[in-house]
């Protein structure tokens, strides 16, 4: 098949080109993300492979269909940046990527825990100028906290296997337990619950109506004065102004973020020549207690390479009429 894959990066290109390499289909390696602007190029492919920040609304998907394209690949797990309805009634199919490795986002939140509760970030930047003081860098035991999980699929139950492995209490809110979780000892509550009993809130649910600012201005009351939040899933899981002024109260201590509601205009991007023109997100850079990544949890040799091979298998099922996609529902 004819393959344009928008949001291309260097990183893209090599696990892709190998998993493609027994498949034939003709890659084509575009920079731009698809959108309104970039339609008329994707109505050229059979078919369009995508990432987080594309954007996918009814009007792109109508350009899509209009022109060639039968089928829209992401390669990643969400789907929120997918008008799906649209896709249905245009007869459009949409696969993804349901778990290329969800160890690495796992880690990579539990690499923010670290990095924000024994400072290492401070640590580092401070002994590379010989600054050796130890004052301000006090931390916490992690053995004995209790930590609340929004969302226990793949991503939350790696989560907390390593959160049991600190020997912390774990709790989660999901509608749909996960029996590996509760094997871990894994307790279940409501999500209120979860917000006032936990010391550290860490989120791996998908974007959804109802998980939209799920952490914002009604929840963040409910929680622990001083509590660490942890996401690395979707940005608009957290409202980002009502957080900032919960840091500014000093009500949240820690906030530890791999993705943010606004970031199709920052992320994957080198804009250190520029001036960034979200005030929101440069008022959270300057706060002490907060670790911003940029979209990096994914990011290990391992996930890329699974990510391009069921991104190039669930092409190939949908050209041969295979039943293994990976469909979104």
């Amino acid at each position: 098949m004819e393959v344009g894959v928008f949001s291309t990066q260097p990183y893209d290109r090599e696990p892709l080109e190998r998993a493609n390499r027994e498949r034939g289909h003709r890659l084509s390696f575009l920079e731009p993300r698809l959108g309104p602007d970039t339609a008329e190029l994707g109505a050229q492919f059979e078919a369009v492979c995508v990432f987080v920040n594309d954007r996918l609304s009814r009007p792109v998907l109508e350009r899509l269909c209009a022109g060639k394209t039968r089928l829209v690949a992401l390669r990643c797990a969400g789907f929120n940046n997918v008008d799906l309805a649209a896709a249905r009634e245009l007869g459009l199919t949409v696969v993804r990527v349901p778990a290329y490795s969800p160890h690495a986002v796992a880690e990579h939140a539990v690499g923010l825990i670290l990095m924000l509760n024994r400072k290492l970030h401070r640590a580092y930047a401070r002994v590379r100028e010989a600054n050796f003081s130890l004052a301000g860098l006090c931390g916490f035991d992690l053995y004995g906290r209790q930590v609340g999980v929004l969302g226990t699929g793949a991503i939350g139950a790696a989560f907390c296997q390593i959160m049991r492995g600190f020997g912390c209490t774990v709790v989660a809110a999901d509608p749909l337990p996960n029996p590996a979780c509760l094997e871990l000892g894994v307790q279940y509550v409501s999500a209120a619950e979860l917000f006032q009993s936990s010391d550290i809130i860490s989120l791996h649910c998908p974007l959804t109506a109802e998980t939209r600012h799920i952490i914002g201005a009604e929840s963040l009351p409910l929680m622990k004065r001083g509590v660490m939040i942890i996401n690395t899933g979707r940005g608009a899981l957290i409202d980002s102004s009502a957080v900032v002024a919960a840091l500014k109260s000093g009500h949240v201590g820690y906030l530890g973020i791999d993705v943010y509601e606004e970031e199709e205009n920052l992320f994957f991007r080198d804009l250190s020549s520029e001036i960034v023109q979200d005030d929101v997100f440069m008022r959270l850079l300057t706060f002490p207690n907060v670790v911003v990544t940029a979209h990096q949890g994914f990011f290990t040799r391992e996930a890329l390479a699974n990510i391009a091979d069921t991104t190039i298998a669930n092409i190939s099922a949908f050209e041969h009429g295979a039943g293994e996609l990976f469909r979104v529902a």
